[in-house]
C-alpha cells in the first residue's frame, strides 16, 4: 500500500484513468489518501476524510511515507476559511489555497506538505463550530457556478456544497447526496427543521439525487445552476425565478 497527499490547489478526481473521464469529485490542497493502485500515468486513491475513491493523475500528487499518513490521520484538521488565499513556500513561490483546504501540521501560520514548508495568513478553522454557523458558512458560496464533481468556490455540486460547509464546521459528511442521506436523524415535518439541517430530494425512481441546506422560514440554499436560495414546501423546492418546483422532497435529516 502506498500513501499520498495533494500538493496542488485543486485536482480532479476521475471515474476512470483518463483525462476525458467524468470528474466525480476534486482533491483540495493538503488532503491525504491511500493509493490503491498505481499505473503508468494514473493512480486509484481513497481519500482519508470520506473514503471516496477515484483516479488521479500521477503528476498531481506527492507520495508520502505510511507513518506520515498515520500521523495526519490522528491530527485535528486545520482548514483555510478564506474563499481564496495564498501560501508561500520556502522558495517564495505562491500556491492558491481554496476554502476548505487542509493545512497539515499547522502551527503559527505555517504548514507542511512533504518536505515543503509553507507560510499562510488568514482565517483558519479547527474543531466543531456552532450549528448556527452552518448557514453563515454556506452564504459565502452564493452564486458559485454549479460544477458536477466540484467542491470549491470556483465550481461546486449540491453534495460538494453540503460536505464542504459541514467540514468547515467540524463535521464529516459523505461525498454523494445518496450517501449523506444515510447520516443523521430523520425529521417528520418541515416545521421540525432548523437552519443547518439537510433536505434530500429524489427522482421518479426514488433515488436520492439532490441535497440542500435548510434556512429559516422555509428557505433553502442549494447548488442548482449556481448556489442559490429558493423556497421549500411539502412538494419540494420552488424556484423563485421560474415559479415552478424543481426537486421533489424525500426527507429532511438533522445532522447536528
Amino acid at each position: 500500500m502506498e500513501y499520498g497527499i495533494c500538493n496542488l490547489s485543486i485536482v480532479p478526481l476521475r471515474l476512470e484513468p483518463s483525462d476525458v473521464s467524468e470528474m466525480v469529485s476534486q482533491v483540495l490542497l493538503g488532503e491525504h489518501f491511500k493509493v490503491l493502485e498505481i499505473r503508468n500515468k494514473w493512480s486509484k486513491i481513497r481519500l482519508s476524510f470520506d473514503s471516496y475513491e477515484g483516479w488521479i493523475d500521477n503528476k498531481q500528487f506527492l507520495l508520502i511515507p505510511e507513518e506520515d499518513y498515520k500521523t495526519l490521520d490522528q491530527l485535528p484538521l486545520f482548514l483555510s476559511n478564506d474563499l481564496i488565499n495564498f501560501a508561500e513556500d520556502q522558495k517564495q513561490l505562491l500556491t492558491h489555497v481554496l476554502i476548505g483546504s487542509n493545512l497539515p501540521l499547522y502551527k503559527q501560520n505555517t504548514f507542511s506538505i512533504g518536505d515543503n514548508k509553507f507560510s499562510i495568513e488568514g482565517t483558519i478553522f479547527t474543531g466543531k463550530q456552532a450549528k448556527e454557523n452552518i448557514v453563515t458558512t454556506t452564504l459565502q458560496f452564493l452564486n458559485t457556478p454549479y460544477l458536477w464533481g466540484g467542491k470549491s468556490p470556483l465550481g461546486i455540486d449540491c453534495s460538494g456544497l453540503s460536505q464542504l460547509v459541514y467540514k468547515l464546521n467540524g463535521y464529516a459528511l459523505k461525498r454523494d447526496a445518496k450517501d449523506q442521506a444515510t447520516q443523521g436523524e430523520v425529521l417528520s415535518f418541515i416545521e421540525e427543521s432548523e437552519p443547518g439541517d439537510l433536505a434530500f430530494f429524489d427522482n421518479e425512481e426514488g433515488n436520492i439525487i439532490h441535497v440542500g441546506i435548510m434556512m429559516a422560514d422555509n428557505y433553502i440554499i442549494h447548488a442548482h445552476g449556481k448556489v442559490r436560495i429558493d423556497r421549500l414546501d411539502h412538494l419540494g423546492i420552488y424556484n423563485v425565478d421560474t415559479k415552478r418546483h424543481t426537486h421533489k422532497l424525500r426527507v429532511i435529516k438533522k445532522i447536528i
